[in-house]
């Protein structure tokens, strides 16, 4: 059975450059004792390689999934000792305020009034002038739209050796945005400064900062 960090590479095009990405972009603003919030934490895979990248970073990670939880805490090993891990969603992170933070492939789960809502609590945690990075599916999906972009993700999965992909469901249950809409909810939480730095068939990443 493959491991959870093996199922993730095939589905995400380039997964380990863009937590790498993600770890030099906070480091841009976040000082060498800083302190980084990480929602999503789950798997503990970002964790890992911002750890490594930081011997100095605290992180606070937060995930819904108790097994999540689990599988952080063991990808983690010895760097566990500077992350603490809380089970729940945003609002049951701490208050901070924390000098940066991650959201990566969680956001695209959530509906657009409640991933307002979510951006917004992550903005009143971070200092002012921290860096927030996001990563999630963001793609057209105006008619045939997300049909062919759809197609393209279990393509790429397909072509990775990755798990079958059910678009169909996906289409049913995913509440994706497109871009533009992406960016302006992170514009309505109370970020500037967006810029995208991850493009990869239906995933796009941005980098952005705490008004």
């Amino acid at each position: 059975m493959r491991s959870y960090a093996e199922t993730s590479a095939r589905l995400v095009p380039g997964l380990a450059h863009m937590h790498r990405m993600a770890g030099l972009l906070l480091a841009e603003r976040v000082p060498a004792d800083g302190h980084v919030l990480v929602l999503g934490a789950g798997g503990g895979l970002e964790l890992k390689a911002m750890a490594e990248m930081q011997p100095r970073w605290r992180f606070d990670g937060v995930d819904p999934s108790p097994e999540m939880l689990a599988r952080a805490r063991t990808a983690l090993g010895p760097l566990g000792a500077r992350v603490n891990l809380h089970q729940g969603y945003i609002q049951d992170a701490p208050i901070g305020p924390f000098d940066g933070a991650t959201c990566l492939l969680t956001l695209h789960f959530l509906p657009a009034p409640e991933r307002l809502r979510t951006l917004m609590e992550i903005h009143r945690r971070l200092a002012p002038g921290a860096p927030l990075v996001v990563a999630h599916h963001s793609f057209p999906h105006a008619g045939a739209d997300m049909d062919r972009w759809l197609a393209r993700f279990a393509a790429f999965a397909d072509a990775s050796g990755g798990p079958a992909t059910n678009t169909a469901a996906m289409k049913e249950r995913l509440p994706v945005l497109s871009p533009d809409e992406d960016v302006a909810l992170l514009r309505g939480a109370g970020f500037s400064d967006i810029e995208l730095f991850y493009a990869a068939f239906t995933f796009k990443g941005w980098v952005c900062t705490r008004s």
